[in-house]
């Protein structure tokens, strides 16, 4: 069997065991609605351990006791922060935990995250990690409180700068469900996931200005089986970036906007990266994004590949950049080429409008030319700064690319 069958096959059959986990409520082993749903669950509620909903108080040490008590219970257990404002510096919630049922973490009001950048000791403000058995949910509210120091953010002057707090991380985390949550003005990224497998996030609610710099919404890095689902994200950075490592990625039902796109990428920053394989992106609407569907990869980058790569099915509304790939990003002064080999890319049914002339850019390393990209059945129209020039265009270099069905643009030559 080919490998893009085998991944087929592997993917959708994640995407139908995760729908059915969520469906079935009682029935799952690690559905959206499982701790809800339980009756028999035993409740950690915080305020039990000393927190207070008084939007002043630091609450770390009763979110920490708490989590520590729901996670050594040795029956079905859900952490409850109930309604109300809580204000909370760094949170570690660690496993193994003890429960042979998912731990659930149940958000009902809002938390706040301290804006003191001294009170962070590494880079993240609420994490999750090491823990087989996750379901996170509620309807509550996660406040980075990122404009108090979106103003330290200095990542457009110096590319190996230091990132603020990211406001959900989750390292090491299998079987996991995040859903029904909402994440605002995080100082950073709204939430990473790194070296998990099996997570289905779904009926999420991420914003934050336009403006606001590295404020990506969910970013995937060394991870596999990932499904996002059926959310609304507009942010100041990427919708969703996938970065290196990541393997059989599922998106669907995005809505993006503002902000930079849904990206693969970037890539080739960092010696020593892993490949990427196995990314599906479909049934998306993006508006008034400065990207859509994107790959990117830094100039003088250290080996590696990027490759089963699809985006189909995807409305653009005043895209400045619909489709692209984009082998310089970063730098257009660095002479070296990107040696991120892309290759197995397809583009499918794609269509809406762009706010530039070039709705197509197709721009790979003259080192390692892009190999087996498809355009397929693309429809953009030019929707940009009154001009007399109202056509749009496409722009291919170093690149096999073959283009089937309708094309606006026109094809490459």
């Amino acid at each position: 069997m080919a490998i893009a069958s085998i991944y087929n096959v592997k993917i959708k059959a994640s995407i139908f065991l995760n729908l059915a986990l969520i469906l079935c409520g009682d029935q799952c082993q690690f559905g959206a609605h499982c701790g809800l749903a339980d009756p028999g669950a035993t409740v950690f509620d915080v305020r039990n351990y000393g927190a207070k909903a008084d939007g002043k108080t630091d609450n770390v040490q009763a979110f920490m006791k708490a989590w520590n008590a729901a996670c050594n219970y040795r029956g079905t257990s859900k952490l409850l922060i109930p309604g109300g404002t809580y204000m909370a510096g760094q949170v570690a919630f660690q496993g193994p935990c003890n429960s042979p049922n998912p731990v659930t973490v149940e958000v009902q009001g809002i938390i706040k995250a301290q804006t003191d950048i001294s009170e962070y000791s590494s880079q993240e403000w609420f994490s999750f990690e090491s823990i087989n058995g996750l379901v996170v949910t509620g309807g509550g509210t996660f406040d980075g409180q990122g404009a108090a120091v979106w103003k330290y953010n200095d990542c457009h002057q110096h590319s190996d700068c230091q990132l603020l707090p990211t406001s959900l991380k989750f390292s090491k985390v299998t079987n996991a469900v995040i859903e029904n949550i909402k994440s605002v003005n995080s100082k950073s990224f709204h939430m990473a996931v790194n070296q998990c497998q099996g997570i289905t996030a779904h009926r999420l609610n991420i914003i934050a200005p336009y403006n606001s710099p590295n404020t990506d919404g969910i970013h995937i890095s060394s991870s596999d089986s990932i499904n996002v689902t059926s959310s609304f994200i507009g942010t100041g950075d990427d919708c969703i970036s996938i970065g290196q490592g990541a393997t059989h990625v599922f998106i669907s039902n995005i809505t993006c906007g503002p902000g930079h796109g849904i990206s693969v990428g970037s890539l080739g920053k960092y010696p020593h990266e892993k490949d990427v394989t196995g990314i599906i992106v479909k049934n998306c609407t993006l508006t008034n994004t400065t990207n859509g569907a994107r790959i990117k990869t830094w100039p003088g980058s250290p080996p590696s590949t990027a490759s089963s790569i699809r985006f189909e099915d995807l409305i653009m509304e005043s895209v400045k950049n619909p489709v692209i790939i984009d082998q310089q990003y970063g730098s257009r002064k660095k002479k070296n080429s990107s040696r991120v080999k892309i290759s197995d890319v397809h583009f499918k049914n794609i269509r809406g409008t762009s706010t530039t002339n070039i709705a197509v850019s197709i721009l790979c390393s003259q080192a390692v030319p892009c190999e087996g990209v498809e355009i397929v059945d693309i429809d953009l129209a030019y929707k940009g700064a009154k001009t007399k020039d109202t056509s749009v265009s496409s722009t291919c270099s170093n690149a096999k690319v073959s283009f089937v069905g309708k094309q606006s643009p026109p094809a490459c030559n």
